[in-house]
C-alpha cells in the first residue's frame, strides 16, 4: 500500500507506543492524538469553523426581515440574502474539509493501532498462541480498531462543538440575557443527563467484548480444525457449542444495544425539547414586545443549530466510551513481554559459520554439515529444535557463546526452525515461499524445486499466482509441508532446523526431498530431526538420542553397524513407511 491509496492516511514514519503509552486506555488514545498533531489541529479548526459557521445564518437571516422586509428594503433585502448565500458555500466547503480531514484523522488511528498491534504480535512470536487466543487478535483487529478510529471524531467537532456553544451563548446574550443564561445551564445539563447511560453502556460493552472474544476464538478453532472434526465426528459437538456461546453473545448484545438506543434516543430528544423551550420562551418576549420578530428567527435558528453540536457531545461521549473498552484490550494486548528477549549487553553473532552445542541432550552440530538427530520419541527432537531456535531456555552455544547471550534479532535472522506445523499465510504461492523476502520467481522456483513440490504449483491454474488459502486448507497435509520447506529453503538462513520435513509424503517423494535439500544447502548447516532412513542416508552425521540424551553419533550406515535400538528405530519406520 501507498499513501496515495488512502489519502495520504498512511503514517510515513511509525514509531510503536513507548511504555508510557500503554499506561491505560487514555494515554495511549493521547498517543494516537500526538502521533498527528498537524492534522489534529486542522480538524480542530475545519470543526470549529464549520459548527460556528451555522450560527451565521440565522443572524444573516434575522437582518434580512428587520432590516429587510420589515422596513420594506429591497436593497438591504438582496444584500443579506446574497450575504446568507455566500455564508452557504463557505459552509459547504468547509463542511467538506473537515470531512476529509477527519477521515484522515481516523485512518492514521486505525493504520497506527494495526500496525501497532502486529509488530508486537512478530515481537512475540512463538510466545504468541500461548498468551493470547486467535480470536482475541480477530476481535482487535475487526471491532478494536473501528472504535479507537471513531473516537477521534472528538477532535475536530467535538473541538467545534464547545467553541460555538460558547460563541452561540454570547449571540444570545447581546439579546436576552435569560435565554443565554438557559442556553449555559442546559446544554451541560442535557450532557450530564446522559452521563450514567455512558457509564453503563462501557460496562456492558466491556462484558460485551469479553465474550465477542470467546466466541471468536471458538470460530477461529471450528474453523481450523473442520477437517479433523469431520474425520472424528464431532462436528456437531463443536457446532452446539458455538451456537449456545453465540446466543448468549447475541442476549448480551441486545443488553448493548438497549442502552445504545436510550443514548441515541436522549441525543436526539433532548436537543428537540431544549429547542422547544427556547423558543417558547422568545416567542413569549415577542408578544410582549420585547424582542423583535427578526430576534425570535435568530434565536430559533441558534438553538436549532446547538442541535448539532450537542448531538456531538453525546455522541463523541458515547464514542469515547467504546474507544476506551477497545483500548484497554489493545494495551492488555501491546503489554504482553516475550518469553525471550535480549539482556543487557547483549552481543552479536559469530561473523563466520560456527558449531551449535546443547547440553541438556550432548547434541553437537557441525557447522555446514547437515546433521540429522534420530529418536524414538518425536518431542525429544523437536526440544532439541526449541533450544537450538532460542525459543525454550537452555545454555545452548553458538560459536561457544551463550545463544540467549546474542542479540535476538540476529539469532532470528540467520537460525530459522522449520517447524512441521508452522502457518501457511494466505496468499499467492510466490508470496507464500517468499515471506518477507524480496520476490524473485527464478529463486522462488528452485526453491519449489528443492522441496519437490513442481507438481504442487503445476497443477494450480495460475501457477505462482494462484492463492493459498489461510493456513494452506486448500492444500493436502503432503503439499503443505512440502510448500514449508520451500518456503525456508528460500530464506536461504545461516543455520536451517527442520522438524520431521518428510514425513507426510510418500517415499519416492521423500528421497527426492533429501537429496535435493542436501544438495542446495551444501557449505551450510542444516539439522533435521527424522527416523527416516531414505533422509538418515544422505546426512553427513547422525546423533541418535535415548531418552533425549545423545548416546551416539555416526554416519547412519555405520550407527546401522553398531547401535541395535538405532537399527530397530529406522528399520520400523521404513517399514511403516512402506505400507502406507
Amino acid at each position: 500500500m501507498n499513501d496515495h491509496q488512502y489519502g495520504g492516511t498512511v503514517p510515513d514514519t511509525f514509531s510503536a507506543p513507548g511504555s508510557g503509552d500503554i499506561r491505560g486506555p487514555a494515554w495511549f488514545l493521547l498517543w494516537l492524538v500526538t502521533s498527528q498533531r498537524g492534522r489534529i489541529a486542522a480538524g480542530a479548526t475545519l470543526g470549529t469553523l464549520w459548527t460556528v459557521g451555522l450560527a451565521v445564518p440565522p443572524y444573516l437571516l434575522s437582518r434580512a426581515i428587520d432590516d429587510g422586509l420589515r422596513a420594506n428594503d429591497t436593497g438591504a433585502l438582496l444584500a443579506w440574502v446574497a450575504a446568507l448565500l455566500g455564508i452557504g458555500v463557505v459552509n459547504a466547503a468547509l463542511a467538506i474539509a473537515r470531512h476529509r480531514t477527519m477521515t484522515r484523522v481516523r485512518m492514521d488511528a486505525s493504520f497506527r493501532t494495526i500496525r501497532a498491534t502486529v509488530d508486537h504480535a512478530l515481537r512475540l512470536g512463538a510466545a504468541l498462541p500461548k498468551r493470547v487466543g486467535a480470536g482475541e487478535v480477530v476481535a482487535i483487529g475487526v471491532g478494536d480498531v473501528q472504535a479507537i478510529a471513531q473516537s477521534l471524531t472528538a477532535t475536530g467537532p467535538g473541538v467545534g462543538a464547545v467553541i460555538a456553544y460558547v460563541v452561540v451563548a454570547f449571540l444570545l446574550f447581546s439579546i436576552s440575557p435569560l435565554l443565554a443564561v438557559v442556553v449555559l445551564v442546559g446544554v451541560p445539563l442535557m450532557v450530564v443527563t446522559v452521563g450514567p447511560l455512558l457509564h453503563r453502556l462501557q460496562r456492558v460493552g466491556t462484558g460485551y467484548r469479553e465474550q465477542q472474544s470467546g466466541v471468536t476464538s471458538r470460530l477461529v478453532d471450528v474453523l481450523g480444525g473442520l477437517r479433523v472434526l469431520n474425520g472424528l465426528g464431532g462436528k456437531e459437538v463443536y457446532a452446539d457449542r458455538y451456537r449456545r456461546e453465540s446466543a448468549a453473545l447475541r442476549d448480551e448484545g441486545f443488553r448493548v444495544g438497549g442502552v445504545t438506543s436510550w443514548v441515541g434516543a436522549l441525543g436526539t430528544g433532548l436537543p428537540a425539547l431544549f429547542l422547544a423551550v427556547v423558543t417558547w420562551l422568545a416567542a413569549r418576549m415577542v408578544a410582549r414586545g420585547t424582542m423583535s420578530i427578526g430576534d425570535l428567527v435568530a434565536i430559533y435558528g441558534y438553538v436549532a443549530m446547538l442541535v448539532v453540536p450537542v448531538a456531538q457531545f453525546i455522541e463523541s461521549g458515547s464514542d469515547l466510551t467504546r474507544a476506551v473498552v477497545a483500548a484497554r484490550r489493545v494495551i492488555r494486548f501491546l503489554g504482553l513481554e516475550p518469553e525471550h528477549a535480549d539482556e543487557p549487553g547483549a552481543t552479536g553473532a559469530p561473523t563466520s559459520p560456527a558449531d551449535l552445542h546443547d547440553p541438556v541432550s550432548g547434541v553437537d552440530v557441525r557447522s555446514g554439515a547437515l546433521t540429522a538427530i534420530v529418536s524414538a520419541r518425536s518431542a525429544d527432537g523437536a526440544d532439541i529444535a526449541d533450544r537450538f531456535g532460542r525459543f525454550a531456555e537452555s545454555d545452548t552455544t553458538w560459536g561457544g557463546v551463550r545463544l540467549d547471550a546474542i542479540r535476538l534479532a540476529e539469532v532470528r535472522d540467520r537460525i530459522l526452525v522449520m517447524d512441521n506445523d508452522a502457518d501457511l499465510f494466505a496468499g499467492s504461492v510466490r508470496e507464500v515461499v517468499a515471506g518477507r523476502h524480496e520476490h524473485d520467481d527464478d529463486r522462488i522456483r528452485a526453491a519449489i524445486h528443492v522441496a519437490v513440490a513442481d507438481d504442487v504449483v503445476d497443477a494450480l491454474p495460475e501457477g505462482l499466482d494462484a492463492t493459498i488459502t489461510a493456513m494452506g486448507r486448500n492444500l493436502s497435509g503432503g503439499q503443505r509441508q512440502r510448500i514449508r520447506l520451500a518456503r525456508a529453503v528460500y530464506a536461504d538462513p545461516d543455520v536451517l532446523i527442520a522438524v520431521e520435513p518428510t514425513s507426510a509424503v510418500d517415499a519416492h517423494t521423500e528421497a527426492a526431498m533429501a537429496s535435493r535439500l542436501r544438495i542446495a544447502r551444501r557449505g551450510r548447516t542444516t539439522v533435521v530431526t527424522t527416523t527416516s532412513p531414505l533422509v538418515l542416508d544422505q546426512a553427513d552425521t547422525v546423533v541418535y538420542l535415548v531418552a533425549g540424551k545423545a548416546v551416539a553419533t555416526g554416519t547412519h550406515h555405520e550407527l546401522l553397524r553398531s547401535e541395535p535400538g538405532y537399527r530397530s528405530l529406522v528399520s520400523r519406520d521404513a517399514d511403516e513407511r512402506a505400507t502406507r
